[in-house]
């Protein structure tokens, strides 16, 4: 079976492995600071979810998500990555990550900051333009008429490929953004970002219910983002 590895357990990631889980997969969580502290998620997940070590997660998994804040990119271990699909949801927050220089000039991306740090991976930025509870109800089967879409971006074709057939078992839909430079369009302040998956679909999403949000209307909010 195949294994979903988290660094970083908190809302999305722990959102994450509830949809894994739900869809039959493994799961092996790790947080910032020792798996005991997971006991109770694991035991809420079920048989298919462990605890583990940062390392060990990255090493567990076919596929690996960084749910971290932007700030602790340097903490993620490298080797055991090496080669496979990470899932970056991170969002730049200069208020809680500290000033990034290259990220307030916007020369990178945040998630091109990660492929930097992780050289020898396949980095893919998505799960980062939804709210949690939005995330954990809106899954639906593929071919669904209200089938919800995620955009995601990457400079490794392959990597794309996985994190769509990742999606699509979790009940998502996906539009490719393109290359990592892009992923800009689908962060904090754009249309793409969390508004487009409530049913307001403004920046009230917090305090609202989800809403579907097929691919053809993430497109729009893609297409419609300024710098």
């Amino acid at each position: 079976m195949a294994t979903l590895g988290l660094i970083g357990s908190g809302n999305i990631g722990s959102t994450l492995a509830r949809l894994a889980v739900d869809a039959g997969l493994d799961v092996v969580l790790s947080n910032s600071r020792a798996p005991q502290t997971l006991s109770d998620l694991v035991g809420e997940l079920g048989p298919r979810a462990r605890a583990a070590t940062t390392a060990q997660a990255a090493a567990a998994g076919d596929w690996v998500v960084v749910t971290i804040p932007v700030g602790a990119i340097g903490t993620v271990p490298r080797e055991p990555l090496a080669g496979k699909t990470v899932i970056d949801t991170g969002n730049y927050y200069a208020p809680r990550d500290g000033t990034i220089p290259e990220l307030g000039t916007r020369q990178l991306t945040d998630s091109e900051i990660l492929q930097r740090h992780l050289a020898e991976a396949h980095v893919v930025k998505a799960f980062n333009n939804i709210h949690y509870k939005h995330l954990r109800v809106l899954p639906r089967p593929a071919g669904a008429a209200d089938r919800t879409a995620l955009p995601i971006a990457g400079n490794d074709p392959g990597a794309k490929k996985h994190t769509a057939e990742l999606l699509s078992l979790l009940g998502y839909d996906c539009v490719d953004m393109g290359p990592l430079t892009e992923s800009w369009r689908s962060q904090l302040g754009t249309p793409a970002f969390c508004a487009p998956y409530a049913a307001t679909k403004d920046d009230r999403y917090r305090t609202q219910p989800a809403a579907p949000a097929p691919a053809a209307e993430i497109r729009a909010t893609l297409a419609s983002a300024r710098r």
